[in-house]
């Protein structure tokens, strides 16, 4: 969106809304700007939850499973949660590719994986991608 398209919408001069968001940017309030992709861009990809039981809390073991989650490009969400498991895990599967490789090769490797209890997702109701 534009500074003139959204200065229309809160009332501003295309000048001032540009001020505002260049303060808000230097404030770190606003990190970035990105481009949304098509499912079709993105290989028509399934979503799958998994949740992650590790070997143990420790915080090397964490540690070392949290390092690892960035060099795979499935995991597109990784959240600590309380509770029996974890961690739970966005996980994208391409539509030419199949889970079973992506647990096999990838998420069980993972460092520290104890236990991996996976949900298949049927449909999206809303997506903030």
């Amino acid at each position: 969106m534009t500074s003139e398209q959204l200065g229309a919408l809160v009332g501003l001069s295309p000048s001032a809304t540009h001020r505002r968001t260049r303060a808000l940017q230097d404030a770190g309030l606003i990190l970035g700007y990105g481009a949304r992709l098509s499912r079709e861009a993105k290989g028509n990809p399934s979503t799958v939850f998994v949740s992650v039981t590790l070997v143990d809390q420790r915080q090397a073991t964490m540690m070392a499973f949290e390092a690892a989650l960035p060099r795979t490009t499935e995991v597109v969400e990784a959240h600590l949660m309380s509770g029996v498991s974890d961690y739970l895990l966005k996980v994208l599967v391409r539509e030419d590719d199949s889970y079973e490789r992506v647990h096999r090769e990838i998420l069980s490797a993972l460092p520290g994986v104890h236990r991996l209890v996976t949900q298949f997702t049927i449909r999206t109701l809303a997506s903030g991608d």
